[in-house]
């Protein structure tokens, strides 16, 4: 059965590294994988997603149709909101309690309302996370993305893949120790 899961954020977060970490690893441990992503603005604060669907057998589409992502990780937690008509019933949405002004938000055009997002995430039984504050203590905002992959590897039950040689493979020697800590940490959030 293929599996579908949505990361979605604002340009600059790392959705696209850990979009593409998690399809490294599921690669490697022999899934047929399929791998989308929309940059929109990612430059200018804009929404970015990205699509992995992955399956023991054949994947014909990177394409999550609406209602059919079976878990949801937002970076930014509007981000969950824009992208909720893809959830499918019974599916888990994670998301980070982070905001980011997006440029109509700055410009005046929109209104970011923290109170009634926070409502509607409360009222769908998101799983919120404080991603930023733990990669502030472990010293260094960017690992954030990596915490935030974390939650998908525990959330979706990909504990038997070896993330830290993925981590080991793909980012860069002197960012190791603090990519392997920050997975952890991800797991452990959402256990």
């Amino acid at each position: 059965m293929t599996k579908s899961i949505m990361l979605v954020g604002v340009g600059g977060q790392g959705t696209i590294l850990a979009s593409k970490l998690l399809t490294i690893g599921l690669m490697e441990a022999g899934y047929d994988v399929k791998m989308s992503e929309i940059h929109g603005m990612s430059q200018r604060g804009g929404s970015v997603s990205s699509q992995v669907r992955y399956s023991e057998d054949k994947v014909y589409s990177p394409v999550i149709e609406i209602g059919g992502a079976d878990m949801i990780v937002s970076f930014e937690k509007v981000e969950a909101l824009r992208y909720l008509k893809y959830l499918k019933e019974g599916g888990t949405i994670v998301a980070n309690n982070y905001k980011m002004e997006s440029v109509a938000t700055i410009t005046g055009k929109a209104e970011y309302k923290v109170e009634e997002v926070d409502e509607k995430l409360k009222e769908l039984n998101a799983k919120v996370i404080n991603a930023a504050d733990k990669a502030a203590e472990l010293g260094n905002a960017k690992v954030m993305n990596i915490i935030l992959l974390g939650t998908v590897i525990k959330g979706m039950h990909l504990e038997h893949i070896d993330w830290e040689q993925i981590i080991k493979d793909n980012v860069k020697e002197k960012f190791i120790d603090i990519n392997i800590k920050a997975l952890h940490e991800g797991m452990a959030l959402v256990s």
